[in-house]
């Protein structure tokens, strides 16, 4: 599981890095909120931890910009003010969490768990791009009344895609996300994209999958740019 990390405070972001790394979690780092939302659109995560307090753009301020891009991956916000205002507005932006400091780090633990838990949930439910509609518990891909039925990875991969349009996910994440039922190899991704490539041209989609194995893919939307 990947997670970012924003957090300005060195030493705490020092800490908190090491204690996640132990637990098993794989940890990119912000040191403010204009880095940290540069990281969110460059990269796919399984749970993000902001703290509310940055430079050069506040937590809310990224969660915000997050929404506003259709980015669903689970929130948690840190924050050294424990006022209602600050937990309700961060709510009513998307946030799926709040912990105010100081807090101990096995609680810090068991919100990180049940957040990336949470973000398992999205897993069941309805993507749409473009003219493209996955339901992902039916295992259904849909152009209009055409539809085709996908194979559990295609579902997983291509998931991931559409809860990031536009937004690169490598090949090693792909493997990340999968490897959990069981070994998944580079070339069972190039072989998993092809057959996704292959089902949205053959239900006339109007997102394709552009990228590479070197460079990781992502879906875009024909006619983009």
């Amino acid at each position: 599981m990947r997670l970012l990390l924003a957090e300005d405070e060195k030493e705490l972001s020092n800490a908190l890095k090491a204690i996640l790394k132990i637990k098993g979690y794989q940890i990119d780092t912000a040191v403010d909120g204009a880095e940290a939302y540069e990281q969110v659109l460059t990269q796919s995560y399984d749970g993000i931890i902001l703290d509310i307090m940055m430079p050069k753009m506040s937590g809310l301020e990224v969660l915000e910009k997050m929404r506003a891009q259709n980015i669903v991956t689970p929130v948690l916000l840190l924050t050294a003010k424990a006022e209602l205002e600050d937990r309700v507005e961060g709510l009513n932006l998307g946030a799926d969490d709040y912990l105010a400091k100081p807090f101990a780090m096995a609680e810090l633990l068991a919100r990180v768990n049940a957040l990336v838990r949470r973000g398992g949930e999205y897993s069941m439910q309805t993507f749409s791009v473009g003219n493209t509609v996955l339901k992902t518990d039916g295992m259904e891909l849909s152009v209009g009344s055409h539809s085709l039925r996908l194979a559990g990875k295609e579902v997983e991969m291509l998931s991931m895609l559409m809860r990031n349009p536009g937004r690169t996910i490598l090949v090693s994440q792909f493997i990340e996300h999968l490897s959990n039922e069981g070994e998944v190899t580079l070339e069972m991704i190039r072989l998993y994209i092809s057959y996704l490539e292959n089902k949205l041209d053959s239900l006339q989609a109007d997102v394709f999958i552009e990228g590479t194995m070197e460079t990781g893919f992502k879906l875009s939307e024909k006619g983009d740019g």
